[in-house]
Formats: structure tokens, sequence, C-alpha cells
């Protein structure tokens, strides 16, 4: 124990004597070495390397150096964030037209209408607007894109297939009596036709099937369209073919709580298969109940009614010409005596020049 306690002792003297030393030499100053290495690079002028200069202290006594500019920050500018409108402007629905210029009406009585009309958007999902502010809106080649900004594509919509059909100097019969005789009908696109007859009520008849309707094969054939309705034969003839050269078969059915205020058939058509119908005549009129009145008559044909006399004394001077079915103006009551005044003044002379007068020839 004693010996191992003396040997540490010795070992902390001698690292004590080391630094000791070592503290004395770096006081003393550079050895020769370093001297001759301070000379060679004093002729040598000094390169400060950027570590170098930012580990160096700057020195307060001289003039402060100007600054280097911060250079702008690396990497990707974030994205413009948009501040326009964000909604939609939706137009109202249009009325859908058929050739005619007349709203649609499907089967089952109601008004049809086109789809409403959206603005377009562009890549980025956002409202588009004109020069002008206003929002453009799609049109049938251009739908713009989505709120994801996909390009919306253009469906190709197959137009309806139409019939049309023309009725020309045509005659309705019903049980074998004429019903109404010269019709003219040029039908754009043919979907049901009314056929009313006192007693029977109202047909509808298509040459497509529908709901409640029963076929009557060959009906429609050539020039002519044959259907039976309770065991009454109605019979529509034109002078022109109606649909194809081989016949083809018809859809009826009848109305019977429709009825017209007429004693006569009645023939129309339109595109619904509910009341009250779209084709003239089939709406009651409160006025065709009461007498009917008679169109007027043309004024070239209307009589010329007498004016009431004049009081005694007096007298209408004859009027100027007019025309056939020119109204005259009414002569004002004169008395005689001015009228006949001015009728007996003369009309002025004329001053003719005298006509040469011959001589007699001479005598033998």
């Amino acid at each position: 124990m004693i010996v191992r306690t003396t040997f540490a002792k010795f070992l902390a003297l001698g690292l004590i004597g080391s630094s000791a030393c070592l503290a004395a030499r770096t006081q003393a100053g550079p050895s020769a070495g370093n001297i001759a290495a301070t000379a060679d690079a004093a002729d040598v002028p000094a390169v400060t390397t950027p570590a170098a200069a930012a580990a160096t202290p700057a020195n307060p006594s001289g003039p402060a150096a100007p600054s280097a500019p911060a250079a702008p920050a690396k990497g990707k500018h974030g994205k413009d964030v948009y501040t326009g409108p964000t909604t939609i402007v939706v137009l109202a629905p249009t009325p859908m037209l058929d050739g005619e210029g007349k709203q649609r009406v499907d089967p089952d009585g109601k008004l049809m209408f086109n789809s409403p009309v959206k603005q377009i958007r562009d890549k980025k999902g956002h409202p588009v607007f004109d020069a002008d502010g206003k929002p453009v809106f799609q049109t049938a080649t251009n739908l713009g894109f989505d709120e994801k900004g996909k390009k919306m594509p253009v469906k190709k919509i197959k137009p309806p297939k139409m019939i049309p059909i023309s009725i020309a100097a045509g005659t309705l019969t019903v049980d074998g009596w004429t019903g109404k005789a010269r019709l003219n009908y040029d039908i754009a696109d043919l979907k049901f036709l009314y056929i009313y007859a006192p007693g029977v009520g109202t047909t509808i008849v298509s040459q497509n099937p529908f709901p409640g309707a029963k076929e009557q094969p060959g009906a429609f054939n050539d020039r002519s369209l044959k259907i039976t309705v309770d065991g009454h034969p109605i019979e529509l003839a034109s002078d022109k073919r109606l649909l194809g050269k081989k016949p083809e078969p018809a859809w009826v059915v009848v109305d019977r709580g429709f009825l017209l205020p007429a004693k006569f058939p009645v023939l129309g058509y339109g595109t619904t298969t509910k009341s009250p119908y779209a084709w003239p005549g089939s709406k009651d009129n409160v006025a065709s109940k009461g007498p009917v009145q008679a169109p007027p008559l043309p004024p070239e044909v209307r009589p010329t009614l007498l004016l009431a006399p004049c009081p005694a004394g007096m007298m209408r001077q004859a009027g100027p010409a007019v025309l056939p079915g020119q109204k005259a103006p009414a002569q004002p009551c004169v008395p005689i005596n001015a009228a006949l005044s001015s009728a007996a003044v003369p009309a002025p002379a004329t001053t003719t020049a005298p006509s040469p007068t011959l001589a007699p020839p001479p005598t033998r």
C-alpha cells in the first residue's frame, strides 16, 4: 500500500514538470525554424479563404467594408392565390321548339325544355369571363373544363328521326259519310293524329306504339289511313302518299271523355296523349256555344249607306270620285242659292287666235 502511494506521487510530479516546461517554451517566442518560415511567408501575398475571412474578426479601428447584398432564396415560388369569383353562372332553361316553332310537349302532356346552359371553366377550374367581364357560356362544341381542370368531352347526340307527312286535298269520312273535305296539312314530324267524331270521341292515332294503344295492321296504306273504332270505320284519304310505299300498322286509342262542341268531325295533330290536346279546335271555346258571328264583308263589297237629308233650302254638292272600297268623304249641306251661284259662274274665257278665212274660188 505504501509503495503504490509513493509511485502515484512521483507520476504526478513528472506531469507537472513537463507542463511547466511547455509553458515556458511558448512564452520565450518562436524558434529558429519558425522565424525562417515567417520570413519566407512575408514575401508571398497572403491568400485569405472565405472560411478564414469569416473566422477573422473585423478591425474596429479601420473603415467599415461594404456588405454584400443578400442572395435571393432558392427554391420554387409559391403558386398565385386566385381571388376572383368562384360561382358558376347558369342560364334558365329555354323552351324546346319543334319544326313549326311551337314548344314541344311530351306524351304525358308536360312542356319540354332544353338543358340549362352553364358558364365554362378554365384549366384551373375557375370561371371564364371575356374582356368586358361578362361570363362565357358553354357551346355545342366547347364545354370547358371541370372543377379538377379536366377537359369535358363533347357528347355526340344523334338527332331524333323525324317522320314528315303531308295531307293534300284530304277527305275525312266517318261511317262512309264525308265529315271534312279539302284538308291540307304539312306536318314536319308526325307524332299523333287526333280525329274527333260526334258520338265516338277523340281517337288518337300513331305510327309507333304507345301506352294503352292497340295495333291495327295495314292502317297506313299508300294515300289513305283506315281504322275502325267501336265498329265505326274512319278513313282519311289524301292526294299524296302518307307514309311509305308498303302498308304500315297504326296504334289507336280512344279518349271518350274529351268532347268538342262541334257537330262535324275534326282532324288535328300534336305530340301528347293527354288532354287537353295541343291542336286547333281542341279547346272548348265559350263563344262557340252561342250564335256564331259571321266574318265581316270585304270593303269593296260593303253597301254604301245613304246620308241623312239636308234641311229645307239646303243641298249637298257632288263629291270627288273615289275608288272601289274607299270611303267617300261626307259633303256638308250648303244653301241652295250659294250652290247655284257657284255653279252659275262661267268658266274663264280663253283667247284663241282667229282662224284664217279662205277666199272663195273664182267663178267662171
